[in-house]
């Protein structure tokens, strides 16, 4: 068996002048044999993803990482534990399609971060956090996206034609996170499918992945970003893992199950449908 990386797909960025976004990267053995993880997809339009969010994440006075997010109420940002764990600060971009020219920006200490109890780095289980920012207001470039409603039973989506969007790399071999906000279509595979990539272990109920054909991908820049259903815009997941071999690869992309953590949701902010 050959021990390959699972890279959870948020970008570091030194914090020089003019720093340059680089790859911020975990590293966890596999099953498989893996030679390869928005790759493929297209400029969005203004005001086409009013709830996606921009985070510019700071590590350090001489590093940052930069995720994505979802707006999911006036005061509160969906994305990854992994982009946000061990932040001393984050500056969350509303309203952008330009990566860094927002409508609204604010900066948020650290302490207004809430990561799941259950979070594992290791494992990458959990892979949920909450950003509580100050109110913003509803406009044709900034509006929180839907979420599911809580049920006794959800769909497993499969088969569902899913968007994908955010300023992740555009190809492997880009070196730093878009500048204009792509997205691209994708279709939900099974998660018996995806753990014949990435282990049962790690794949689980509470993930949700998709099909990556023809190098449509998300890619390193795109954590945390939301994964909606193309027919209802209801977002249903975001972006949390793929394969370290590369995004263009064809190997399947990997999100938390938002259906998994809708009481979290709710017990956290007080949203629910």
């Amino acid at each position: 068996m050959k021990f390959l990386i699972i890279l959870a797909l948020a970008v570091a960025a030194s914090a020089l002048p003019e720093p340059e976004l680089r790859h911020r990267s975990r590293e966890m053995p596999v099953v498989g044999s893996i030679e390869g993880r928005i790759t493929g997809g297209a400029n969005a339009a203004v005001g086409q993803f009013p709830y996606q969010v921009g985070l510019s994440l700071k590590l350090s006075a001489l590093s940052s990482a930069w995720c994505g997010g979802s707006l999911i109420g006036s005061q509160w940002v969906l994305t990854a534990a992994h982009c946000t764990e061990g932040v001393q600060s984050v500056t969350v971009y509303l309203g952008a399609t330009v990566r860094t020219s927002a409508e609204v920006t604010q900066t948020i200490a650290s302490s207004k971060i809430i990561i799941h109890s259950g979070w594992n780095s290791a494992k990458l289980l959990n892979d949920i956090s909450l950003i509580q920012i100050a109110a913003v207001a509803s406009s044709s470039r900034i509006s929180a996206v839907k979420l599911p409603s809580i049920a006794s039973s959800y769909s497993t989506y499969t088969g569902e034609t899913v968007v994908a969007s955010g300023w992740g790399r555009t190809s492997d071999t880009a070196s730093s996170v878009a500048t204009n906000l792509q997205y691209v279509d994708l279709t939900v595979i099974t998660n018996a499918v995806c753990a014949n990539t990435y282990g049962t272990s790690i794949v689980t109920s509470s993930n949700i992945c998709v099909a990556t054909p023809n190098g449509q991908s998300t890619c390193n820049g795109d954590s945390g970003g939301p994964l909606v259903l193309k027919s209802t815009t209801t977002q249903v997941g975001l972006t949390s893992f793929g394969a370290a071999a590369g995004c263009e690869k064809g190997y399947p992309a990997a999100f938390t199950r938002l259906t998994s953590y809708l009481d979290w949701i709710k017990s956290n902010t007080g949203i629910s449908y």
